[in-house]
């Protein structure tokens, strides 16, 4: 056929010709035969914990930048759920968040910034689904024991409130509400949980269970009816995309309700669209919900740049939108909650896999998948592995989509080879003869084919550029009123650390950040038995730190500060660097661990309860120093490791302390 034969024929008669006599494997995409499941989105977690807490530090534009690329529709990765951590006080992955409810007889909605976010969420998505759920709860909930199930009422209670109070400070739905993250469930909880909201007024909250295995939970659904009645959902994290058949024939939502965690490069938004296909194709799953929702924590604590994108860098206001945002834009961009999956979905016959979807009301959304096991491991990947070539698919449309003339086309491509990717690409419409179209997939794409004119990659001017954390840094804390409880990029890994109005101090320290949680939380990682927040650069290894501190337990009192931490989240109960401790009984301590074990120096400080002192510690070298109130208390105590590590402040053990005027040299 000579060029201006071929010019003169329709565009998807040129494809068919082009893929001349290769073989095509066919697939057919109807709904004469009825409807898969509902689809109830795609989303992205803030917790478990922490993982959000620099994100409120950027300046505008850039925080507001950041947040149309995770919420805004038909821009980024549009997401159609957030799930939040209910704070509880405790080290939950990379750090703390402050709960609602300190004590018993507490009670404040404007702590931490989940209360934020939701709303930054929902003013650029008024119909996202809204999730909230404990890694942790205070102390009191479990009557000092790590089991908050011995007192289901006051847990139940507990949880309600958090809810309450997000509807009438903050004019928040919650619409779905979890057990405890990752842990053993107990039928008597949920049933009495259940029976809470219902009393509430909260009736039209559902229930999620158990955010950890599809086992035994599903076993306990099918013989208990009162707890099958109370459970909504049936979620489960990183299941491979695979469910339980018993999990199927509940006829219950089935959810991943957590899954992905993993480093966002191109290899991590190679992973998630497997996820978010296979999921449903493998396991009939209809909501997929991202751990993290945006990598926005010290890259190193644990999981660094485990969220969709990653925002580590208040202070220089750099930020970087990974392949993962566009990946779900695939799916997120073209469907809404609501829609329905079709029966004809599945694997592609030389690896990968389709799903379809419809709004019932004509419209079409086709998201193709072909990536390569060896490319797209995940943290936990998904349980079906295959070997994938290059191949042709030819995909008919019957039932009420034979009449559909074109379709948009968007097109992400990996290019492992090359390194050269390309992402959410709109190419030319498809024109379909027939209800017919065919493609030429290669390894690691992904295709949505949809009806819907409206999709689009959204940018903005590029960021500043990346910089490390100032090298002199100072806070005094000023903040009368906060919107935010914790203070700029300290990051409270035990205990939390809030602003404090010091109205009985006619003096200078009106305005402290002060350490609140008095006892052990019911903890989900391992908590240190001394409250730490760490701040500034991993790498430093020469510096100044100094703080005013004043200690309010006469007895036990005790705080410090710190050069050269050198670990954080769950591994915090083992953190080393240089300690300088001053307690209330006049001693100090240097130590060479978070734990206090490893003492380096000691002796007599003078120091008291309810009084202010002043704090500096040097590191240099393999040498540590430290003045109290500018005089030398102690030199030269030696330091052989770590090496590096951030600054830090924190308290001897769960008690209330203040620390004012804190300053950094590095360098």
């Amino acid at each position: 056929m000579d060029a201006a034969a071929a010019s003169a024929l329709p565009a998807f008669l040129v494809l068919v010709l082009f893929l001349g006599l290769c073989s095509s494997q066919n697939y057919v995409l109807d709904d004469k035969a009825g409807l898969g499941r509902v689809f109830d989105g795609v989303g992205g977690l803030s917790g478990g914990g922490a993982t959000s807490r620099l994100l409120v530090n950027y300046d505008e534009p850039y925080r507001s930048q950041i947040l149309d690329f995770l919420f805004k529709p038909n821009f980024g990765a549009a997401l159609h759920i957030l799930k939040v951590e209910i704070g509880g006080d405790a080290q939950t992955t990379d750090g703390t968040e402050p709960s609602h409810m300190h004590y018993d007889n507490d009670e404040n909605f404007f702590r931490g910034y989940e209360w934020w976010l939701m709303k930054e969420a929902k003013k650029r998505n008024p119909n996202i689904t809204l999730i909230g759920l404990p890694w942790a709860f205070p102390g009191w909930v479990g009557h000092g024991e790590n089991w908050p199930y011995d007192f289901p009422d006051i847990t139940a209670a507990y949880v309600v409130n958090w809810i309450l109070g997000a509807k009438t400070y903050h004019d928040l739905d919650i619409q779905y509400v979890g057990i405890w993250n990752e842990r053993p469930f107990d039928s008597k909880y949920i049933k009495l949980l259940r029976y809470t909201l219902d009393k509430s007024g909260l009736d039209k909250v559902l229930i999620i269970a158990s955010d950890n295995l599809w086992e035994p939970i599903t076993t306990y659904v099918w013989l208990d009816p009162e707890l099958n009645r109370a459970i909504d959902v049936i979620g489960a994290h990183y299941p491979g995309t695979i469910t339980v058949a018993e999990a199927m024939k509940t006829q219950k939502k089935l959810w991943s309700s957590e899954d992905y965690s993993t480093v966002n490069d191109e290899v991590g938004g190679g992973c998630w669209a497997r996820i978010l296909n296979q999921n449903y194709v493998n396991g009939l799953m209809t909501a997929t919900i991202s751990w993290n929702l945006v990598a926005s924590y010290y890259d190193d604590l644990p999981f660094g740049r485990d969220g969709l994108m990653t925002a580590e860098e208040p202070w220089s206001g750099n930020y970087v939108v990974e392949s993962p945002i566009w990946i779900t834009a695939h799916t997120t961009q073209f469907t809404q909650p609501g829609w329905t999956y079709l029966q004809t979905v599945g694997h592609l016959a030389q690896g990968g896999s389709y799903v379809a979807l419809t709004d019932g009301k004509g419209n079409l959304t086709v998201v193709i998948e072909t990536m390569t096991h060896d490319h797209s491991v995940c943290i936990r990947p998904p349980l079906l592995p295959y070997n994938l070539t290059s191949q042709n698919a030819t995909f008919q449309l019957k039932g009420s989509f034979a009449s559909i003339k074109q379709l948009q086309v968007w097109r992400s491509q990996f290019n492992f080879k090359t390194k050269k990717p390309s992402f959410f690409e709109k190419q030319t419409p498809l024109k379909l003869s027939d209800g017919s179209f065919s493609l030429s997939l290669a390894e690691d794409e992904v295709y949505t084919l949809t009806t819907i004119t409206t999709g689009q990659k959204g940018s903005y001017p590029d960021p500043p550029p990346s910089a490390p954390f100032p090298k002199v840094y100072k806070d005094d804390f000023y903040a009368p009123n906060p919107v935010f409880s914790e203070a700029p990029h300290f990051a409270d890994q035990t205990g939390v650390f809030e602003y404090h109005i010091n109205l009985t101090d006619p003096g200078p320290h009106v305005f402290t950040l002060r350490q609140v949680v008095m006892e052990m939380p019911v903890t989900w990682a391992t908590d240190a038995d001394q409250t730490v927040s760490v701040i500034g650069d991993f790498l430093w290894e020469n510096l100044t730190v100094t703080c005013d501190v004043f200690m309010e337990t006469v007895k036990s009192g005790g705080v410090f500060i710190a050069a050269r931490v050198d670990k954080g989240g769950q591994s915090v109960r083992s953190a080393r660097g240089v300690f300088f401790w001053v307690f209330a009984d006049g001693t100090y301590k240097v130590t060479n661990d978070l734990a206090g074990q490893t003492v380096l120096a000691e002796g007599l400080s003078g120091t008291r309860a309810f009084g202010w002192h002043t704090l500096s510690l040097t590191v240099q070298g393999q040498f540590a120093s430290g003045r109290l109130n500018g005089f030398p208390l102690w030199k030269n105590a030696v330091v052989l490791s770590p090496e590096h590590g951030w600054a830090a402040i924190g308290t001897h053990s769960f008690q209330l302390a203040q620390f004012d005027n804190f300053a950094v040299v590095a360098g």
